[in-house]
């Protein structure tokens, strides 16, 4: 990554932090904005490390919430509760992605061409679905019951393919298992904690010979990209699909899927 520019890093951090929260997958966006700009990183050890700039951000934001309900785990039923379904929510991600991390990365992360159509596909799900006309049983995060987790975790899953999105799958499955669009936004940014944590880890872990510091200048452009632009989405987002929906996402999803065919198609 040495002769790399920083105008290329400072993109793709601002595009991790932008699209990390957002049911447009970031995944995709980092990779085909990173194939387009012929950004080589060995084993994506540079979409690995500022990703935690992403995390850290989410954790700033919601830092005294998670802090105000530990400290309730003793005596609030509701909060011990709410824990026990994230732990749920996260755990099918954590065994599959353990078991096949080796073939997603390198098989699935390496299909320019599959991430496209996946967003394509995706983005006119997410518009079905956001066009339904359901009925919301459940407005807050702490009244999901650990059930309605676990089928939400069964959801993230998907998103082991490249372009599906993360909080795109978990947003879609809760939506159609009852939740409004502010509480389903809001227990995906919970459910992502621990999963981008354990995934940050793991990509860590098995990335370690592949890392190479000399390259901190980019890695820290990136980082704090990453960082302030997932900031500001995670204290903007909530009040976004409470009055827009995710429609928005949809279209989009669609326009950069079309536009990354076009792109291969064109350049390669």
């Amino acid at each position: 990554m040495a002769d790399q520019s920083i105008i290329s890093a400072l993109i793709l951090g601002l595009i991790e932090g932008l699209t990390e929260f957002i049911p447009v997958s970031s995944t995709a966006h980092v990779l085909l904005a990173g194939h387009f700009l012929g950004f080589k990183s060995p084993g994506n050890t540079f979409a690995v490390l500022i990703q935690l700039g992403a995390i850290l951000a989410i954790l700033l934001v919601y830092f005294q919430r998670l802090v105000s309900i530990a400290l309730a785990l003793p005596s609030r039923p509701k909060a011990r509760q709410f824990v026990l379904s994230i732990l749920l929510a996260f755990l099918p991600a954590a065994v599959i992605g353990a078991f096949a991390h080796d073939f997603i990365k390198s098989v699935l992360f390496e299909t320019p061409m599959l991430i496209c159509i996946v967003l394509i596909v995706g983005g006119v799900i997410l518009y079905l679905i956001d066009r339904l006309p359901l009925t919301p049983k459940y407005h807050d995060v702490m009244d999901y019951p650990p059930s309605l987790a676990l089928k939400i975790g069964l959801f993230q899953c998907l998103a082991m393919i490249p372009g599906t999105s993360r909080s795109g799958a978990t947003i879609a499955g809760a939506l159609l298992m009852g939740t409004d669009k502010r509480s389903a936004a809001e227990f995906s940014f919970f459910l992502a904690m621990p999963t981008m944590l354990g995934a940050f880890t793991l990509d860590l872990y098995k990335n370690r010979d592949a890392l190479n510091f000399n390259d901190a200048s980019l890695i820290a452009v990136g980082f704090v990209a990453a960082f302030v632009s997932a900031l500001l989405v995670v204290r903007s987002l909530l009040n976004f699909v409470s009055n827009r929906g995710f429609a928005p996402f949809a279209v989009w999803r669609i326009a950069v899927g079309t536009a990354g065919l076009i792109g291969l198609w064109l350049l390669g």
